[in-house]
């Protein structure tokens, strides 16, 4: 089997002039007393093409054994061929020990994460109803956002709200949104305004969130023939049919290595991908309430595969919405990062953004589901959805189920399981949203 390869990127050779260049760049930035601590020893020996020079190591123990300096200066170095050694086969024998360590290590960190777990957060946790978690998880929302996910800090700004007429039908109009989220950064997504609307109401929202390389016209095409039907089955445009208003964001995940470049860069800042999609949520949210046919208590979160990612995270940090419904993504999602010995494990896959820091010793899905609590939580699993297994998916949800009743509100979260691969089913899920949003208009 396998491994997945690192993320793309180059290791170039630079010439001896960009090299010199960079450490007198390096030089002018330190103080005067440290000037002299970077060193350049260029190459003599022409064939030394890896590796370390002697010039180089004579002057790292010179460095670091001053009072040696003038037996250094005597010493004869080891006389070295171009053949003396098979610089490429040691570098990969060396490449692969370290592999199989890192392996041997994380894998050992994966068998004991779920107690880590459970000390740091399930046995802590005194809450008994939901009035008392909404205050105690509080504290857990502020180190999930902060410490894992990475909170944004940025200016502020207007949201600027643009909208443009995209179609109409017997049932609904659909408009394109653009919000203005901080300097250079947007939301967008398609609206759903059913017809019938009283000049006087207010109707629940559901935001149906598309996956991996969607857009909101994923989730509203009802052409059996579009390739995006199969997935997602139009489910943005069937609700609103249902009457319920509808809007499909943009989320930024699309473009393959564009937005996971985004995501390594994001990461030595302290944030990540959905730190950015937060921050994004939150104006819609915003945005959303500010309707007048809207009512801004029943605003509903449903997403597809990427788009479970999504409900998982942001509703268990952004209150804004009223429950949330993960579709085709739910799963024992530690061991789906890390595993070695699942086929499914994203080890195997092109999905090298996936991995978020520390998630193991903090926040599997059953910790995010307890974030999203006591608001309404579902889950809808495919039994031939290859994301994972129904086995790993009921184990994490039994925690879910669990909590809910330490609550007394098990009446409030729900798994479906259907006999399908990885789609919308939009049954048990479509009845979940008109029994919690309290919202019963026939289907038209």
């Amino acid at each position: 089997m396998r491994l997945q390869c690192a993320g793309p990127g180059k290791i170039p050779r630079h010439s001896s002039v960009e090299v010199e260049a960079e450490v007198l760049r390096a030089r002018e930035l330190l103080e005067n007393n440290f000037k002299d601590f970077i060193q350049l020893f260029p190459t003599q020996n022409a064939h030394v093409e890896r590796g370390i020079s002697a010039e180089a190591v004579h002057g790292m123990l010179s460095a670091l054994i001053p009072m040696r300096r003038e037996a250094l200066k005597t010493a004869t170095a080891r006389p070295t061929t171009k053949n003396s050694f098979n610089f490429a086969a040691l570098n990969e024998e060396r490449q692969a020990r370290q592999v199989w360590e890192l392996e041997f290590f994380t894998q050992q960190l994966l068998q004991h994460c779920e107690r880590t777990r459970a000390d740091l957060y399930w046995d802590r946790i005194a809450a008994k109803t939901p009035e008392n978690w909404i205050i105690e998880s509080e504290a857990h929302k502020h180190t999930f956002w902060y410490d894992v996910l990475g909170k944004c800090e940025h200016p502020s700004v207007a949201p600027d709200p643009q909208t443009r007429f995209v179609e109409e039908n017997n049932h609904f109009t659909s408009y394109e949104v653009v919000l203005a989220v901080a300097p250079n950064v947007f939301a967008s997504g398609r609206l759903q305004i059913p017809k019938g609307i009283r000049p006087d109401e207010k109707r629940p929202v559901v935001v149906c969130q598309h996956g991996l390389e969607g857009s909101p016209e994923s989730c509203l095409t009802q052409d059996s023939n579009a390739r995006d039907f199969k997935s997602y089955k139009g489910f943005a445009a069937s609700l609103a049919e249902r009457g319920f208003v509808t809007f499909a964001p943009q989320n930024p995940y699309t473009g393959k290595d564009t937005f996971r470049l985004l995501q390594r860069k994001a990461n030595p800042l302290g944030i990540s991908l959905f730190s950015i999609i937060l921050e994004q949520h939150e104006v819609i949210l915003s945005w959303l309430r500010s309707q007048s046919f809207v009512d801004a208590s029943r605003i509903a979160f449903y997403g597809l595969s990427y788009g479970g990612k999504s409900a998982m995270r942001l509703p268990a940090l952004l209150d804004g919405y009223c429950l949330s419904i993960c579709s085709g993504d739910f799963n024992e999602w530690v061991r789906k990062n890390a595993s070695v010995e699942y086929r499914g494990s994203y080890m195997f896959t092109g999905e090298y953004e996936m991995p978020e820091w520390n998630l193991g010793n903090t926040f599997n899905y059953a910790e995010m589901a307890t974030l999203i609590a006591p608001r309404p939580f579902m889950v809808e699993r495919g039994h031939h959805d290859g994301v994972g297994t129904d086995e790993w998916v009921s184990y994490e949800y039994a925690k879910v189920r669990r909590f809910y009743a330490q609550l007394k509100i098990p009446e409030r979260t729900e798994i479906e399981y259907f006999d399908g691969p990885h789609t919308i089913n939009g049954k048990g899920a479509f009845e979940f949203l008109h029994k919690h949003l309290k919202f019963a208009a026939a289907v038209r």
